[in-house]
C-alpha cells in the first residue's frame, strides 16, 4: 500500500512517495526503501535544493525509456582490480612510464598518450585519430580516464578487461603497428626499465604480460571526473549552481539521459544504435556487429561514460559532433532513424536505430541547463 505523506525541506512541502508494508523484493523490506521526492512539472530551484538534498535512492525517480537498465548515480567506488594483477603504486608508476612511452609503437613515434592525452581528457580532440604512416582511423579516441569502470571497452566492446585492451592498439596497423615481441625485446633493452620492472613485480623481467598489467594498473589509477560533479555527488549539495541543478534534474527526467547513462561512470556498459551507421555509405562502421557477427548489433556502439566529457570532444565514435551543444540537440531531435532505401525491404542487416531515442521537445532553457550541468561531470 502507498500514501502521500508532506515534508518540510528549506521552507518547501515536498510531496514524497512512501512505500509501506511487510513484503519483501530479493531480501529488501519494503518499509526498507528510501523514499523518493516527487516534484510538480516544472519545480522551482528551491524545491530542487530540497529533492536533491539528501541521498540519490531518495532523488526524485528517474523518467525511463522502455528496455532500460538504471543504476542509482553515487560516488565512483575504489575500481577493482583481477586477483592476478593487483594495483600498486610502483606498477601504477610503471604503467604511466610506458603509456608515455613511443617504444611501444613500430616507428618509434606513437604513444599511447598520442591519442589519449592527459590535458585533452585522455582523448585527443580529433575526430578520429592518426596513427602509423599518418593513416587515419575511423573512429574517435574515447577517454580511457573512466576506463577502469567500465565492464567492456573500445566502442564495439571487443575487450573485456584494461589488460587485454592494453595491447589492441599496440598491434594495431592503423594505430602503433607493432608486434609484441619486438615490443618486448625492445623495453627489455633499455637498462632504464629494470628498476621500475624489479619494483613492480619483484625482478626485472620484460614480458608482454607484465607490460599489460602495467598498463592496465595505471588506468585504474586515473580519476575522472575532477569537476563540481564529485563534491556535490561526495555531500558538498552546494556544489552545483542553479542552471547547473536544474540540468541535473533534466538529465534524469524530461531529458531521459539516464536511461543509458547511469551509475557512477554513466554508462550503462550496453549497446545502441543511434542511427549513425551510415550502413552502405563510404563512412560506414557496422560497431557491435564486427565482434558478435549478430544483425541486431549492427551500428550499435557502447554507451561511453561521461564522466569528463565535456573536455573529449568531438563526439559520438565518429567525432561527428564538433560542438557539445550539437550533441545534446542531436538527442533532443530523437537521433537519426536512415530509411530504408528501395531494394532494402528485406536486407536483416539494415540498422534500426535504438527505439529508446525519441524527441525531448526540451526548450532553449533547457538545452542550456542540461549543457550545463554535463559540464560539471
Amino acid at each position: 500500500m502507498s500514501r502521500l505523506v508532506r515534508h518540510a525541506a528549506s521552507g518547501t512541502a515536498l510531496a514524497i512517495c512512501m512505500i509501506a508494508g511487510a513484503w519483501a523484493f530479493d531480501g529488501v523490506r519494503a518499509e526498507d526503501v528510501p523514499a523518493r521526492a516527487v516534484l510538480p512539472d516544472n519545480p522551482t530551484v528551491e524545491q530542487l535544493r530540497a529533492a536533491y538534498a539528501g541521498a540519490p535512492e531518495t532523488w526524485p525517480a528517474p523518467t525511463l525509456r522502455e528496455g532500460a537498465v538504471f543504476t542509482e548515480f553515487g560516488p565512483l567506488p575504489p575500481p577493482v582490480a583481477p586477483a592476478d594483477n593487483p594495483t600498486t603504486p610502483e606498477k601504477a608508476a610503471l604503467g604511466q612510464r610506458l603509456f608515455d612511452d613511443p617504444k611501444l609503437s613500430a616507428s618509434g613515434q606513437i604513444a599511447c598518450a598520442s591519442c589519449h592525452a592527459r590535458e585533452l581528457g585522455f582523448a585527443d580532440g580529433l575526430r578520429t585519430s592518426f596513427g602509423h604512416d599518418r593513416q587515419r582511423g575511423r573512429r574517435n579516441s574515447p577517454s580511457v580516464a573512466p576506463a577502469a569502470w567500465l565492464p567492456v571497452l573500445f566502442w564495439d566492446g571487443r575487450a573485456e578487461t584494461l589488460e587485454a585492451q592494453s595491447l589492441h592498439p599496440i598491434v594495431d596497423p592503423l594505430e602503433m603497428a607493432g608486434a609484441l615481441p619486438v615490443i618486448e625485446a625492445r623495453i627489455a633493452a633499455d637498462p632504464s626499465y629494470a628498476e621500475a620492472f624489479t619494483a613492480a613485480f619483484g625482478d626485472d623481467r620484460v614480458t608482454i604480460d607484465r607490460i599489460a598489467k602495467a598498463l592496465a594498473s595505471f588506468q585504474r589509477s586515473l580519476r575522472p571526473g575532477q569537476g563540481r560533479w564529485r563534491r556535490f555527488i561526495g555531500g558538498e549539495r552546494r556544489a552545483l549552481n542553479d542552471q547547473q541543478l536544474r540540468g541535473l534534474h533534466l538529465f534524469r527526467t524530461k531529458a531521459s539521459c539516464a536511461s543509458c547513462h547511469s551509475g557512477p561512470a554513466f554508462s550503462d556498459g550496453r549497446f545502441h544504435n543511434l542511427g549513425l551507421t551510415f550502413y552502405g555509405r563510404q563512412n560506414e562502421d557496422l560497431g557491435r556487429y564486427g565482434v558478435t557477427g549478430r544483425p541486431e548489433d549492427v551500428g550499435a556502439f557502447r554507451t561511453p561514460s561521461l564522466l569528463g566529457v565535456s573536455r573529449t570532444g568531438p563526439w559520438m565514435h565518429n567525432g561527428l559532433f564538433p560542438l557539445f551543444e550539437g550533441v545534446v540537440r542531436f538527442y533532443n531531435a530523437g537521433g537519426a532513424h536512415p530509411r530504408r532505401p528501395a531494394g532494402a525491404e528485406n536486407d536483416p542487416m539494415f540498422p534500426v536505430t535504438d527505439p529508446m531515442l525519441q524527441p525531448l521537445d526540451l526548450t532553449e532553457d533547457e538545452i542550456e541547463d542540461l549543457v550545463a550541468y554535463l559540464e560539471t561531470l
